[in-house]
């Protein structure tokens, strides 16, 4: 499998690039998860456009920047990176933009953000945000949850939790999962 990650990092594959990186900065190699995440996001990742801006953010492998940690963020947040554009709108909140960090945060929360909804609820009783606002904002949140909902998500999630993987899906018992067993 290792060959098959390297030919791909070889080959310039954003996604192995960025995934790369993932493993370099999980082991502290900061300058070379950098280096990949550059060479991702210059190939159009997004998730490693989110990446750097977080390194600029967070300071790791580089010197804090808020404005090349903007200018990453901006670009995954605009590719439809829904943590992205949350952190966008802490930083707009934080720095006193209330309007443009609400709306970043509004559009991140219909994404199903999960973090975003709970800030909204935060700020709803401050008046950052109206009550018509906050119920628009609660049902897409919910709407993107429900959207990424199927039955193969949830036997998954629920294989995972009690360690009995796998289970298979059967198109011809319509939509069934069933563990190997029983079919």
């Amino acid at each position: 499998m290792k060959k098959n990650i390297k030919k791909r990092v070889d080959a310039n594959d954003p996604f192995a690039l960025r995934e790369k990186g993932l493993r370099c900065y999980e082991k502290g190699d900061h300058d070379t998860a950098l280096e990949l995440w550059t060479k991702a996001a210059n190939l159009g990742d997004i998730d490693a456009h989110f990446r750097l801006g977080k390194a600029y953010s967070l300071g790791e492998g580089v010197e804090k920047d808020v404005n090349k940690q903007t200018y990453y963020y901006e670009i995954a947040a605009i590719g439809g990176h829904p943590s992205a554009r949350f952190n966008l709108g802490v930083h707009d909140l934080n720095s006193g933009n209330i309007d443009r960090g609400v709306k970043h945060i509004m559009i991140s929360a219909s994404h199903g953000h999960d973090l975003s909804i709970q800030t909204i609820k935060q700020i709803y009783p401050l008046g950052y945000v109206t009550k018509e606002e906050f119920a628009v904002a609660l049902r897409a949140h919910q709407a993107a949850v429900d959207a990424t909902k199927s039955i193969q998500r949830e036997a998954s999630a629920e294989a995972q939790r009690s360690k009995t993987w796998p289970y298979v899906f059967h198109p011809d018992k319509g939509s069934h999962i069933t563990h190997p067993r029983n079919f």
